[in-house]
């Protein structure tokens, strides 16, 4: 038989997107919050079909974002145009390795985790499998936790300026490798906020 909990809906009750309050579902087209204002929906409208367009939006500016330099750095009168990852390595090779692993992670391992977690979300709220929900859940949660700190490589510039002080530069520029960068981790925010974590629980329960 079926362990499932009951649903909002068997219950009448509806959620706001933008404040949380619980409300009484009145089925009324275009319904608001009574607290905020805000349109009450069950789930977001084309919640999937946006945050595919959005992911993969993103992942092709993640391209660019990784083969064009992203700065340029001038020590003892060497020059140096440098992608994220060379970045990475010069940032080692210059003696600020803590920077260089800031770099790395919030440049690689974080949009990379990203385009799979979604990816992954997307294809099983596709499929409607109940494989794993709790976590898949979790997961989601990790996503929208760890977004925001990858916007850390699009400031890197900023941070590197301070090393100028130290004798490790002399110059340090953005170049146009950032702005795709800033571009892809704007769009994977935006994903992951399209996405709506509901859906993970659509699926039919399966019965004992």
């Amino acid at each position: 038989m079926s362990t499932s909990l009951p649903r909002a809906h068997e219950l009448g009750l509806i959620g706001c997107h933008v404040c949380g309050l619980v409300c009484r579902d009145t089925n009324i087209e275009h319904a608001a919050c009574p607290r905020c204002g805000g349109a009450l929906h069950r789930r977001k409208p084309n919640s999937c079909a946006r945050t595919w367009a959005l992911l993969i939006a993103a992942f092709i500016l993640y391209i660019p974002a990784n083969v064009l330099p992203i700065m340029r750095t001038v020590s003892l009168g060497d020059v140096d145009d440098n992608t994220i990852l060379s970045g990475v390595v010069e940032l080692w090779v210059k003696g600020s390795p803590d920077l260089a692993v800031i770099v790395f992670t919030a440049s690689i391992v974080v949009p990379m985790m990203k385009f799979l977690v979604l990816g992954t979300l997307l294809m099983s709220v596709h499929r409607g499998t109940n494989w794993a929900r709790t976590q898949r859940a979790k997961l989601y949660r990790l996503v929208e936790f760890i977004g925001y700190w990858s916007m850390l490589d699009v400031f890197v510039v900023s941070l590197l300026t301070a090393l100028v002080q130290f004798g490790f530069f002399s110059a340090v520029e953005p170049l146009p490798g950032v702005v795709y960068f800033g571009l892809t981790v704007v769009l994977t925010m935006l994903a992951s906020m399209s996405f709506d974590p509901r859906l993970i629980w659509d699926c039919k329960d399966e019965d004992d």
